[in-house]
């Protein structure tokens, strides 16, 4: 039976005047992904960085992986692997060099360390630059090397602090798979994202933070259970009268009238038969035009706005979380 990998009670971190973290808790099961949403500010890096040894708590107490965060500080580093959105290799090594190091700084030995440096290397799908400085890579073949030295050590628990920040499409889905592939061998896998279709895809449970705190948690289906169920969704044609639109629809809504924002009409399904055919049919019979008409299903996104009234890829005063990254 598996059991807790990360758990985080009350932790509170000032920077100056600044409060990155006011109670934070979270908490993940062995070989399950954790994912972390939140605006930018509002404390995740911070939070990973405690977890990770980097910075201690002014308040509250974490473990993860068994190991006290602050007392076991040193034991824990060999329990861990860490990787962030900028990629934390020496642009002056071969990538190969690189996965050597890492594995010397675990103790592992001369013979070892370039066992594992060819086994990741192999992994990551970098044999053909395995042998070239890291500063002739691009920004996807730095990603995966960092994540590479983060496993070197074949960490328990994973911290990846939006890890594929910046990257394409196909470089973002191998990123994907590799951290699916770990978890499935029973790592624990924290991972801070902008991309709420990442966390969809690849966290067991979120917890969404917001000014240092918890404000939700759940799995993916629970946080978009919170939005309500499907809605209907009509793009109105230029020339149409909205309100006719909105009069038109009313008796069908069930109490919740008629939204419209820039020609889309929303409003809520009751799962009657033949609903969206009614929906045209009135909206003929008042003379209202339309463009489209369709059925909207709540996503992560429709959540994540819902809780923090913002969304998620708005830009405020990054990284630092406010300043308080640089303050550490």
């Amino acid at each position: 039976m598996s059991g807790t990998a990360i758990l985080a009670e009350d932790l509170h971190k000032r920077f100056g005047e600044t409060k990155a973290l006011d109670g934070l808790d979270l908490k993940a099961e062995e070989g399950t992904v954790l994912g972390v949403l939140g605006p930018n500010g509002a404390g995740k890096t911070t939070a990973v960085r405690i977890l990770a040894t980097l910075m201690e708590p002014d308040q509250g107490r974490a473990t993860v992986a068994g190991f006290d965060v602050a007392k076991d500080a040193q034991a824990l580093r060999a329990q861990i692997g860490l990787a962030g959105q900028y990629a934390a290799v020496d642009e002056n090594l071969t990538g190969k060099e690189n996965l050597e190091m890492v594995g010397r700084l675990y103790h592992m030995g001369k013979a070892p360390s370039r066992e594992r440096a060819d086994q990741l290397i192999e992994y990551f799908e970098l044999g053909f630059a395995a042998d070239r400085m890291v500063k002739t890579y691009s920004g996807g073949m730095r990603r995966r090397l960092d994540l590479a030295a983060a496993m070197v050590a074949r960490p328990a628990v994973l911290f990846l602090d939006e890890p594929t920040t910046g990257l394409d499409p196909r470089s973002r889905n191998q990123m994907w798979e590799t951290i699916e592939a770990r978890v499935a061998a029973g790592t624990t896998v924290l991972l801070t994202t902008q991309y709420l279709d990442e966390a969809d895809r690849l966290a067991d449970r979120i917890a969404v933070v917001d000014h240092g705190k918890v404000i939700a948690e759940g799995t993916p289906a629970d946080l978009k259970a919170r939005v309500g169920g499907e809605r209907l969704e009509v793009t109105l044609a230029d020339d149409c009268d909205p309100e006719a639109a909105v009069s038109a629809l009313a008796p069908m809504s069930d109490g919740e009238r008629p939204a419209v924002s820039e020609r889309i009409l929303s409003m809520p399904l009751q799962r009657r038969k033949g609903e969206i055919a009614e929906a045209v049919r009135r909206l003929d019979e008042a003379g209202v035009g339309i463009e489209d008409i369709g059925v909207h299903e709540p996503t992560l996104d429709d959540a994540f706005f819902s809780l923090t009234g913002r969304p998620a890829e708005e830009k405020a005063d990054e990284e630092g979380e406010s300043g308080e990254e640089e303050a550490a």
